[in-house]
């Protein structure tokens, strides 16, 4: 479901290859914190700019350090992961923003969907999944990790999110150039990634994902990423 950028591109929040990604890491415990940091702080790219014990901590240190990719833990106390997405999308809104998750935390999974989380990943995960990626989130993509795809789609069907079925009739009336983008958008590619391998430009890549979301019933990538997984538009190859 994830899928690294190929060369070294723009984040789409103006970070480049001149500056490490500054990456805001937010959880309770403090070991917790420390694996995922020693796992990412092993990419020369990756810098882990802040670390917060909790949600209020988490917006305090992204709004001084000016943060490329914020990780979330759902469950942390004073203010927990999703109400901390939900300020960071007030004040700012193109963050890419990821959840760390355990599979207790599926109540919570449609609301940071539908607030505009771009990825979901096991504490527990590979860490070749977690730096896959951070990498697909900062290149504008969405992204987790196989086991938390094959939970999402099964949280999606039973959290009953009033637009499952009809967005899966919706797939077999796409346009073959708007499957191939959803297809894109389930590999976890980024709009520039999609653009190179559809030979199209990032702006016309931008163009078409409005309407593909309206003939979905879908309102971010992550959900577009879901249905791509339910109707079987990402090889098996993407998810190891």
């Amino acid at each position: 479901m994830i899928e690294p950028p190929s060369e070294p591109e723009s984040n789409g929040v103006g970070q480049t290859a001149a500056r490490p990604m500054r990456i805001l890491l937010a959880d309770d415990d403090q070991l917790v914190r420390a694996g995922i940091a020693g796992i990412l702080s092993t990419v020369p790219e990756f810098e882990i700019a802040a670390e917060a014990r909790d949600g209020t901590e988490a917006l305090e240190l992204t709004r001084r350090h000016g943060i490329d990719v914020a990780l979330l833990d759902i469950q942390m106390p004073r203010l927990n992961g999703i109400r901390t997405l939900e300020q960071l999308r007030r004040e700012r809104p193109d963050l890419p923003v990821a959840m760390l998750t355990t599979f207790s935390d599926e109540a919570y999974v449609s609301e940071a969907i539908g607030l505009g989380a771009l990825g979901f990943f096991l504490k527990s995960d590979d860490p070749r999944h977690l730096i896959a990626g951070v990498r697909a989130l900062a290149g504008g993509g969405a992204a987790f990790s196989p086991r938390v795809g094959r939970w999402l789609v099964r949280q999606e069907k039973s959290a009953q999110l009033g637009r499952s079925t009809k967005a899966q009739s919706a797939v077999g009336s796409l346009t073959p150039r708007q499957r191939d983008l959803l297809a894109g958008i389930g590999r976890g590619q980024s709009n520039a990634q999609i653009a190179r391998a559809l030979h199209l430009s990032e702006g016309t890549v931008k163009q078409y994902l409005s309407p593909l979301f309206a003939a979905l019933g879908t309102e971010n990538r992550v959900q577009a990423a879901i249905i791509a997984y339910q109707a079987g538009l990402t090889d098996s190859s993407d998810v190891p």
